[in-house]
């Protein structure tokens, strides 16, 4: 097999096109040319007139042999390589005849449910305790708060079946180093549980929420059918330690299993946590566990929203609205004269801004798009990032800042938002051009304009940095005023007067990282694996879900050699 990459093609060409153009770039007769398929399809619009797709082929030839001598000097034509998964152990079918404790996954996001199907892949029949409802409840609930302002705390954006990465754009690329292929492995899952097989070929594949819901719901079987067990409403409140000897890595605290809410405990050894980045009771009973963490940057800022139609034309000039192309999206940074980083979080092309607090009387945004991508507006973070310095709580202190403090700044924030908005989970917004210019008070317009804001329950227009009464650090305001105006010039339009921010995004990484050595495991805590986003080593589905594959290998054949 073949792989040939950079095969340029024009936006219109012909479906039957590829075969001859693969041949004439190989320089085979079509009849030598005995099969193909599209690896990748992306697209180079960096002339919008003349916007062309390129391609990575497999292909089958005659003489591969010869071909490849003859494209010896071309980096661009090279044997394919295997991205099949291969299981780096399999448990014998007697293992667990020893009576041997299971590994437990906590939490059901990407990273929990891609680390407990490896998990059952393995032979190891794993539990998963995942403190949030099933996701179709889950999805019940989640719409009560858009809809009624009716927050459930344990089952929300951020907590139940197929984690945060449930309500979002459902992107599925990542930019993690990949030498095992295993992002293809998440993917070949996905498109098991129902994803379409495009997702295996489009340079930038993503599925959308409602497509995300039944997906999760067949992986959820599969792990079931593999021996695994899911329980929902069961959080863990605690960890069983024991003192023993010192493992290889010199940890002396061994972990013998976990506590949940109702007091039951559950033995075990190996404990994969897999928590998203809001679960923030949890993080605590870490610390007051012992469990080594340490603060890490993460970001905040607003959400922005722009008619769809203005991003597709200045991204794909005549070729806006190609459905190949389909909804644009856009990737921007702006490095401030303040020192400060600006740039654009999760954008989501054709999509919604949501409400995803999972705590009362406090509002948080993220976004979302459905599949088709087909709603009015696009949205995206306009984030700055943030160090642990400047969120550090005690001020006087020196050392480390605590693991918990950048908690505390996201919550005092996110307080601000829900007075800010009026209450009822209301979110407080201002108009672009009234933010750039820094109207304050009666200068400030109180009705939108053409771009009508898409966050339920609703935004209350204000003033965001209202001096005194601001909806996030005057330094973090400062940086986006000056980054809007510049995002202006790379997309005619973005900083459009009636354009919407509305705040406040508090909750883009984990706030900490919950650290861990080459085996995986805490620095000081042996059989628990910390694990995807709210470890602090993931940022998104498809990077959480390699990490939790990654994970469950290390612990899944560890517990087969008997470690």
């Amino acid at each position: 097999m073949l792989r040939i990459t950079e095969l340029r093609l024009p936006l219109d060409h012909a479906p039957d096109a590829l075969r001859p153009a693969i041949a004439a770039r190989l320089g085979v007769d079509d009849v030598d040319l005995l099969g193909f398929t599209v690896f990748r399809r992306n697209y180079d619009a960096r002339r919008k007139a003349a916007i062309v797709l390129t391609y990575t082929i497999d292909c089958e030839v005659a003489d591969e042999a010869a071909v490849l001598a003859r494209f010896a000097e071309d980096r661009h034509v090279r044997p394919a390589p295997d991205s099949r998964y291969h299981l780096v152990a399999q448990a014998p079918a007697d293992f667990y005849a020893a009576q041997r404790p299971r590994p437990v996954v906590i939490g059901f996001g990407p990273c929990g449910i891609l680390a407990a199907l490896v998990l059952a892949q393995m032979g190891l029949c794993p539990i998963v305790l995942e403190r949030g409802k099933a996701v179709r409840e889950r999805t019940k609930d989640t719409w009560g708060l858009w809809r009624k302002s009716v927050l459930n705390p344990e089952s929300n954006v951020q907590f139940g079946e197929g984690g945060a990465g449930t309500f979002s754009d459902g992107k599925l690329w990542s930019q993690i180093s990949d030498p095992r292929h295993l992002t293809r492995k998440v993917l070949d899952e996905f498109v098991k549980a129902g994803a379409p097989e495009e997702i295996l070929y489009v340079g930038k594949p993503h599925i959308g929420t409602f497509r995300l819901v039944s997906m999760v719901e067949k992986m959820r079987a599969e792990i079931v059918a593999l021996g695994g067990d899911i329980r929902f409403g069961a959080r863990v409140t605690d960890l069983l330690l024991e003192d023993g000897p010192a493992d290889e890595a010199g940890r002396t605290r061994h972990l013998r299993g976990v506590v949940l809410a109702g007091g039951e405990q559950i033995r075990t050894d190996h404990v994969v946590l897999a928590l998203g980045h809001s679960a923030r009771d949890t993080f605590a009973m870490l610390q007051a566990r012992g469990v080594f963490m340490e603060a890490k940057p993460f970001s905040v800022g607003f959400r922005i929203e722009h008619p769809q139609g203005l991003i597709d034309r200045a991204r794909f000039g005549p070729n806006a609205g190609n459905p190949i192309l389909g909804a644009a999206d856009y990737k921007l940074v702006h490095h401030a004269k303040n020192g400060r980083s600006v740039y654009s979080f999760c954008m989501c092309p054709g999509g919604t801004v949501v409400a995803a607090t999972s705590e009362s009387e406090r509002v948080v945004t993220n976004g979302m798009s459905q599949y088709s991508r087909a709603e009015r507006n696009a949205n995206a973070g306009i984030v700055v990032g943030i160090s642990p310095d400047d969120y550090r709580q005690d001020r006087n202190a020196s050392g480390p800042v605590s693991p918990l403090d950048g908690i505390a700044f996201q919550r005092a924030w996110e307080s601000r938002a829900y007075v800010l908005g009026g209450g009822g989970y209301r979110a407080p917004g201002q108009l672009v051009g009234d933010f750039v210019a820094g109207r304050h008070g009666k200068a400030v317009a109180r009705e939108f304009g053409d771009v009508l804001p898409s966050y339920k329950p609703g935004v209350t227009l204000t003033d965001l940095a209202e001096p005194g009464n601001e909806s996030l650090p005057g330094e973090v305001l400062a940086a986006i005023r000056e980054a809007l105006p510049a995002f202006e010039r790379q997309i005619p339009g973005f900083a459009m007067a009636d354009a919407v921010l509305t705040g406040v995004e508090t909750r883009t990484s984990s706030p900490l990282r919950i650290t861990r050595g080459k085996d995986c495991q805490s620095l000081n805590v042996a059989g628990l694996y910390p694990a995807g986003e709210g470890a602090g080593y993931a940022g998104g589905i498809m990077s959480a879900g390699v990490d939790g594959i990654e994970v469950a290998e290390k612990l899944g054949a560890r517990m087969i050699a008997g470690g």
